[in-house]
């Protein structure tokens, strides 16, 4: 059985794919992520009451509002005890600071299981919050948002005419996601425009790799690591063995991520068994300690073999994981952009009929890199920039390419 990534979200959402980056499905075909809903490191003594909590302040505040609150607006209602005590929890995980740490009262924590069950339909993007701001990590290849133009690093700043200002990923989800055939209003950012966007939803089916030569050269594109990718992995990797080419490129731009143990068995064809993929790091929280993730070992590249990951700011979570440990082992050169840096692990618990989503630990590759502090810088730096894509023009690849046949 497949795992999916961070244990329950990596922080980011895929709109309209299968269960993977996020761990859970805003769109398309039906999940197959397994997720954890109870750990040893937040399931105990969950509970006590802290020690020596003084709630005065907190049961003011409650009666001040209860007796002298009134209504302005006629169509607005009075809330519930049982509201206000929702309300008081989404407060208490906003004053974490943290995008996906958040609590999803009972009706939200209903559409947010609608989410990972995959009973909708999407637009084929998955997204995250940088600084407040809900980013697209990347658009899915062959989507819905591909064909309408969105491209990695855009900014949502609306959805539907809804601000996004200080909206969380999850809310986000909730709004672009929607039945079969409906359209969705995306308003973006990019370099200095503002403009909107108007995308039908559909069905999701993205292709998961491809493989072929570039010159002289081998090149794996992967487009996901989803439940089937490292057996789709596993025959390119025998086509390019059986090619005989010296020089492999692998090209995870635009890869937004997916299953942990599908990036895990795929960079196992490079490590010896053993060897550290990926850390948990868990920062000795209620004496959780790191877990870490090795390589099967398959380890059947051709000795001599030079090998370039490709990145960009569209390569996120497993490619990060990928990319990290080949670059660490000193298998791989990373070449182009900056990836995007998501890296943060969820856990889900049940509050009543409510969920609280809680950031519990962080990826952090074999050198100690952190991937969600700024994600993978590349060896060499190469830009791709729109005109080049308009273009057909790829010199991030033609820089790998002069690289592993040129040597600089």
């Amino acid at each position: 059985m497949q795992r999916g990534l961070t244990r329950y979200a990596v922080g980011a959402a895929l709109i309209g794919a299968l269960s993977f980056g996020a761990g859970f499905v805003t769109g398309g075909t039906s999940s197959s992520a397994t997720f954890v809903s109870h750990l040893p490191l937040i399931g105990d003594g969950l509970d006590a009451t802290p020690a020596e909590m003084d709630l005065a302040n907190f049961w003011k505040a409650w009666n001040a509002l209860s007796t002298n609150f009134v209504q302005t607006h006629s169509s607005s209602t009075t809330p519930t005890d049982e509201d206000r005590l929702w309300g008081a929890i989404e407060g208490l995980a906003a004053a974490y600071d943290d995008p996906y740490t958040v609590f999803f009262p009972p009706a939200e924590a209903k559409k947010f299981e609608e989410s990972i069950s995959g009973n909708f339909s999407g637009i084929g993007v998955e997204i995250d919050v940088k600084k407040g701001v809900v980013m697209v990590v990347a658009p899915l290849k062959g989507t819905p948002a591909e064909a309408a133009g969105v491209k990695a690093g855009d900014a949502i700043v609306g959805i539907d005419g809804h601000s996004t200002e200080g909206m969380t990923v999850d809310r986000a989800v909730g709004l672009i996601r929607g039945e079969f055939g409906t359209k969705v209003t995306l308003t973006l950012f990019r370099g200095d425009d503002t403009f909107d966007i108007v995308i039908t939803r559909g069905t999701i089916q993205v292709p998961e790799i491809d493989d072929g030569f570039e010159g002289s050269v081998y090149r794996i594109a992967l487009f996901e690591f989803s439940a089937t990718s490292a057996g789709l992995f596993d025959e390119a990797f025998e086509r390019f063995k059986r090619s005989g080419a010296q020089h492999l490129i692998i090209d995870v731009r635009g890869n937004p991520g997916g299953y942990l143990e599908s990036a895990v068995n795929i960079a196992s064809h490079f490590l010896p068994k053993g060897v550290v993929v990926v850390t948990e790091d868990y920062k000795n929280k209620n004496g959780a300690g790191d877990e870490e993730h090795r390589s099967y070992g398959s380890h059947d590249l051709p000795p001599g073999t030079k090998v370039v990951v490709l990145i960009d700011g569209g390569s996120a979570s497993a490619s990060e994981i990928f990319a990290g440990a080949l670059r660490d082992h000193g298998i791989a050169t990373l070449i182009g952009t900056q990836s995007f840096g998501k890296g943060s692990v969820q856990e889900l618990i049940a509050i009543a009929d409510g969920s609280l989503k809680v950031t519990v630990a962080r990826w952090v590759t074999p050198s100690g890199t952190s991937i969600a502090e700024g994600g993978l810088t590349p060896d060499l730096v190469v830009n791709r920039t729109e005109d080049d894509v308009n273009a057909d023009r790829d010199p991030q690849m033609e820089r790998a390419v002069e690289f592993l046949t040129a040597g600089a």
